[in-house]
């Protein structure tokens, strides 16, 4: 989270508070300082902080530059007041950054402070309406962001990826800058760590794509939610099966350091919800379900309300095709627990398909092993086609670099879900794909690992989506 100080007089300023404000990241906090306090729109209190001094003064500026600040930008309607402001902060934080919106021709040799000649700004506006003049790529457009240009951080999602698994759904990846040069986008070319992508698209759209983008490694169940969800449905399980997958719940939850909520629907054991009661508190919440909404109707609501990242449920109500497609909807993933202890696990097993579906849950397999200490097992059917495995192994192992965090790779003759069988514990993930919603039945007749999950179902399963955005 980085500190930005914002120093504003004038109607420049005002204007560049307001936009700042209405602009969609969330990753920094921004430390206002204006002479004479104005009223801005849509203010999340937790990323804005206002003061109203003169910060000419170096003696009132120095109690606000005790914290430290990533960048100090200058939008004043004095000339006198930017050069003395300068001033005083160099005083004070000598390689402090300044952003400076110059409308006077300043000039100063200090590479730390960076000036932004308005003339030069508004020139170049005027020029786009000249006819037979090629547009610069800042200017290309409707200005509402259906252009963006977005650098790849080390740790982002997208690092190590391939384009083709990269589901684009009203924007496009149309160029990539790489060691300042121009790389056309194929469906093999993978992304790598400072990358710089072209965006277009969707002005909403792409300002969720810069999220996910920007978004490190390392806080799930984040993208999908911040909390955690316990479906528990009475008619399916009884009492000790509820202190079983309650002993579970409660290990995750506190592992994960993430709100727990719990939906209980047909309370029918009473002593059973009194159990469940006694755990209630500190970020432990209890919702019981008397009216006659759906199962499916209940969950997509308690989906909004608790901004849920991730549902876990007991393997016995996975097992049922209804609510198999009801947690499909819900575009999240499921965890399925079993009878077998969780906090034991040592190892996520991934099973190869001849798909590019577990490249596209890699990150969320990363993210969570990272979090639990578990180590990665990859296991590869060598009787199956193998070019778009070799990809996905590619992808994994450079994906390892980034975590520091070894993986084994098995290469089987005999399909691995006999071979897990005879393993002990561990928690398979599996791609939340729609072939995940077929009848089990018609995985006696198919090869797909995918569909053969129900194999290994006395084994805990993460049941992770598909979609990236």
């Amino acid at each position: 989270m980085k500190k930005i100080l914002i120093i504003s007089s004038g109607d420049v300023g005002q204007h560049f508070i307001q936009r700042v404000i209405d602009t969609y990241t969330s990753e920094n906090i921004y430390y206002v300082v204006e002479m004479k306090a104005n009223s801005y729109e849509g203010i999340n209190p937790a990323r804005f902080k206002f003061f109203e001094f003169d910060p000419t003064s170096p003696y009132k500026l120095a109690n606000i530059l005790k914290m430290d600040f990533f960048q100090v930008f200058i939008a004043m309607q004095n000339r006198q007041d930017v050069e003395n402001t300068i001033k005083n902060i160099k005083m004070l934080k000598k390689h402090l950054n300044i952003i400076v919106i110059d409308e006077w021709g300043l000039e100063y040799e200090d590479n730390n402070v960076v000036l932004i000649n308005a003339k030069d700004i508004l020139a170049s506006k005027l020029i786009d309406y000249l006819p037979n003049v090629p547009v610069i790529a800042q200017n290309v457009g409707l200005g509402e962001g259906e252009i963006m240009e977005v650098s790849v951080p080390f740790g982002s999602s997208f690092v190590y990826k391939h384009l083709g698994v990269i589901e684009q759904k009203n924007w496009k990846i149309v160029a990539i800058y790489r060691n300042r040069k121009l790389l056309l986008p194929t469906r093999r070319r993978m992304i790598q760590p400072n990358d710089i992508l072209l965006l277009i698209g969707e002005p909403h759209v792409l300002k969720t794509v810069y999220k996910v983008i920007k978004r490190e490694l390392g806080q799930f169940p984040e993208p999908f939610g911040t909390s955690i969800y316990l479906f528990i449905d009475m008619n399916q399980l009884d009492f000790e099966d509820i202190k079983h997958l309650m002993k579970k719940v409660l290990w995750i939850s506190q592992k994960l350091s993430k709100d727990l909520y719990i939906r209980v629907c047909n309370p029918n054991d009473i002593d059973a919800l009194e159990y469940i009661k006694e755990f209630t508190g500190d970020n432990i919440y209890l919702y019981v379900h008397y009216d006659k909404k759906s199962r499916q109707e209940v969950i997509l609501q308690d989906k909004n309300e608790f901004h849920i990242g991730l549902i876990v449920v007991s393997n016995k109500l996975f097992s049922t095709s209804e609510m198999r497609k009801v947690f499909y909807d819900t575009h999240l993933p499921v965890l399925s627990l079993s009878q077998k202890p969780f906090e034991t696990i040592k190892d996520v097993v991934l099973i190869l398909s001849d798909s590019k579906d577990p490249e596209k849950i890699s990150n969320t397999i990363f993210d969570f092993s990272e979090q639990f200490d578990f180590n990665i097992e990859i296991y590869n059917y060598l009787n199956e086609h193998q070019e778009l495995k070799e990809q996905v192994i590619e992808h994994y192992y450079n994906l390892s670099t980034i975590f520091s965090k070894n993986i084994k790779l098995y290469k089987q003759e005999e399909n691995p879900v006999r071979v897990l069988k005879n393993k002990e514990n561990f928690l398979q993930v599996v791609p939340f794909s729609q072939k995940i919603l077929k009848p089990t039945i018609y995985s006696y007749l198919s090869t797909d690992s995918d569909v053969m999950y129900h194999f290994l179902d006395e084994y805990h399963q993460m049941f992770i989506p598909t979609a990236d955005i």
